[in-house]
């Protein structure tokens, strides 16, 4: 009998997505079914496999050359498990 390896976080998929409802989506699809859903965007599918769904305007954000502002983006980040771009653009602009 041959013995199947289970997936860890070594391996992993990052989706990048212009909108929400992209966002919605694949994570939605991802998460069916006995996925697990993780924080910042993380989440583990039905097999096990780990996926970052991530809209490109989180990286904009985070990388702003402005501390202030992508601080807050990164704190709102951490309370999130779907990333939420609305909530990321109000923390943005605070």
């Amino acid at each position: 009998m041959v013995e199947l390896s289970k997936f860890t976080e070594s391996i992993s998929f990052a989706v990048n997505c212009n909108t929400q409802q992209e966002v919605d989506e694949y994570w939605e699809k991802l998460s069916a079914e006995g996925g697990q859903k993780i924080q910042c965007g993380w989440l583990k599918d039905k097999c096990g496999l780990s996926w970052q769904i991530t809209p490109i305007v989180l990286y904009e954000m985070l990388y702003d050359p402005n501390p202030k502002k992508s601080q807050q983006v990164f704190e709102a980040m951490l309370k999130m498990e779907k990333i939420d771009i609305e909530k990321l653009e109000q923390a943005y602009t605070q």
